[in-house]
């Protein structure tokens, strides 16, 4: 199979792999998994599907805290051979503590796919965690340097385990937003070969969209690029990390996600559809628009 370099790139799905430990929060999971599930690239064409969504977790059946089971797909085994073909993962949260306690997955799978971005930076990829599964990335060091959010009643505890990684000399300084819905890093632009274009978005570009899907009419619109240089010199080789806050704010984080990898239209018909209001979140470095 032909190896992509974006998942914007032509009109075949958007690999998304959900990572489900055992006693995961079921609303963190069905949530993004409802919008995504629910985006077309053509609104008159309900085959248009824009994502297709695989299920892993170390159990056929895996069991969340609410006691509803959840038929996986593939084992980690399978995912971390599969790896690769994803262009967005998703932890979510509930159970963390023991997960942490017990370095169980989907911990050093976070670690594998942020291992790949940095080690192809020509692909765009990735990384969503939903409430409380971004102690997880906290756990693995990927927000260093980096800006993030979690549900409320845990924004302490991240904010110790960020701080912990800096006096080990595991990493740098997390900024934590306490009040965003969602925070998203490392802004991203189609590649192109024009190096002179800055990567941070300014407010002068609010008006010409650029993080969409390359049939849609914002694609048409834009006109900036970045280039495979710009972005392997990013955190992570470019990696996009984003962290949401409550199980409802993952909700939010989906369809900005739809919103960068579809178009702003397929977002804006699932929250219609859903009758959801979304609540924009935080993009570092730029505008969420």
């Amino acid at each position: 199979m032909a190896s992509k370099t974006s998942a914007v790139a032509g009109d075949d799905p958007i690999e998304v792999l959900f990572a489900l430990h055992h006693k995961f929060n079921l609303v963190d999971f069905a949530g993004p998994l409802q919008i995504l599930t629910s985006a077309l690239n053509d609104a008159e064409d309900s085959g248009s599907k824009a994502f297709e969504v695989t299920i892993a977790s170390g159990e056929t059946n895996v069991l969340s805290e609410q006691g509803v089971i959840i038929n996986s797909q593939c084992t980690w085994k399978e995912a971390y051979e599969r790896l690769n073909d994803f262009d967005v993962v998703i932890v979510v949260g509930g159970n963390t503590q023991e997960i942490l306690d017990k370095k169980e997955e989907p911990l050093n799978l976070i670690s594998a796919y942020a291992e790949l971005q940095k080690n192809d930076p020509s692909r765009e990829r990735t990384l969503l965690s939903v409430c409380t599964g971004s102690l997880f990335l906290a756990q693995q060091g990927i927000l260093s340097g980096l800006s993030a959010t979690t549900h409320p009643d845990y924004i302490t505890k991240i904010e110790n385990m960020c701080s912990q990684n800096v006096v080990r000399g595991l990493g740098d300084h997390t900024d934590i937003i306490e009040d965003a819905r969602y925070v998203v890093n490392n802004l991203r632009f189609d590649l192109g070969d024009e190096d002179e274009n800055p990567y941070i978005r300014r407010k002068s570009d609010a008006s010409r969209p650029t993080n969409a899907r390359k049939g849609s009419m914002s694609f048409k619109a834009a006109s900036r690029r970045e280039s495979v240089a710009r972005r392997a010199a990013m955190r992570l080789g470019g990696l996009r990390v984003i962290t949401s806050g409550g199980v409802a704010a993952g909700m939010d984080a989906a369809l900005y996600l739809v919103s960068i990898l579809v178009s702003a239209e397929s977002a804006n018909e699932v929250a219609r559809d859903m009758q959801l209001t979304w609540t924009k979140g935080v993009v570092v470095d730029g505008l969420d628009v």
